[in-house]
């Protein structure tokens, strides 16, 4: 039996009860989307270490067309639900698709992963690094990646956040070139207008922005785009920080993801790889 003692409450406050229940789901949903994150990370048996390549089937190299390439590296902490393999391989094949679509690339329908030790990396002009924050570089790395980028090669760093895994970044790149300075990148410069005019550097959050309304994580309150160049000015190290491009791409399905955001990366990204291949 329904007690009707005392006046109902009103719409406002039914509206107001709603909103709360409806914030504690959505918190709820976020505690259980990291938990299964940290809990399952390994499923695919990725470890954070250059020998995850092993444990991906990637069949014949394509000799004829362009092909995304996912940089492995040595993770600071092997194992760790931040690594290499963030957003991987969703996010990269919905990159493909965009640039499918929007391009005339002939770019092949499956991406492929790249250990920095594998002979192979030269076959590549272009190779994507997620949160780089993580990376640890021997000397021989150092060496392997100064060369790659002298010789032409191109380096698309993505999804690192704050202080803290700046400095971690900044440390591992003076290793592969120890006097040359990590710059802002002006708006008027060609990586900005490839394909699109971006006249704004944006701050890409994560999908925990669809729960908490937050673009930023731990201190990187501001969206940064910045770069290494050459002796001869060519830029060949594109470095966005406080940012997430790759959830951009693995939820440009998800409505619930704000379009700005998407519409965004993807521009953004095209413009770089398009860049990439033509300088």
């Amino acid at each position: 039996m329904i007690a009707t003692n005392g006046p109902w409450p009103s719409n406002l406050q039914f509206r107001n009860a709603g909103n709360v229940v409806r914030r504690f789901a959505a918190a709820f949903a976020v505690i259980l989307t990291l938990a299964g994150v940290l809990l399952s990370q390994n499923d695919f048996g990725y470890l954070g270490v250059y020998e995850d390549a092993k444990r991906i089937p990637q069949g014949p190299l394509p000799s004829n067309q362009i092909i995304l390439a996912r940089l492995i590296y040595n993770g600071r902490i092997p194992g760790h639900y931040k690594n290499w393999y963030t957003d991987y391989p969703k996010a990269d094949r919905l990159l493909i698709q965009g640039l499918k679509r929007l391009t005339t690339l002939d770019i092949a329908e499956q991406g492929r992963v790249v250990a920095i030790n594998d002979p192979n990396l030269f076959r590549y002009p272009l190779v994507y690094s997620s949160e780089v924050g993580q990376m640890t570089l021997t000397t021989e790395d150092a060496a392997i990646m100064r060369e790659y980028l002298q010789r032409g090669g191109f380096w698309f760093m993505d999804d690192f956040w704050g202080s803290t895994e700046w400095a971690s970044l900044e440390a591992q790149m003076k290793k592969v070139f120890p006097t040359n300075e990590i710059k802002d990148i002006p708006l008027n410069h060609p990586v900005f207008h490839s394909f699109f005019d971006i006249d704004k550097v944006m701050q890409v959050p994560s999908l925990a922005y669809v729960y908490y309304g937050v673009t930023y994580e731990q201190d990187g309150f501001t969206g940064e785009c910045k770069g290494i160049f050459d002796e001869k000015g060519r830029l060949m190290v594109v470095i966005n920080h406080n940012t997430d491009l790759g959830d951009a791409y693995e939820w440009a399905d998800d409505p619930e993801y704000p379009m700005r955001f998407t519409g965004y990366a993807y521009r953004h990204a095209l413009n770089i790889i398009l860049y990439a291949l033509s300088h």
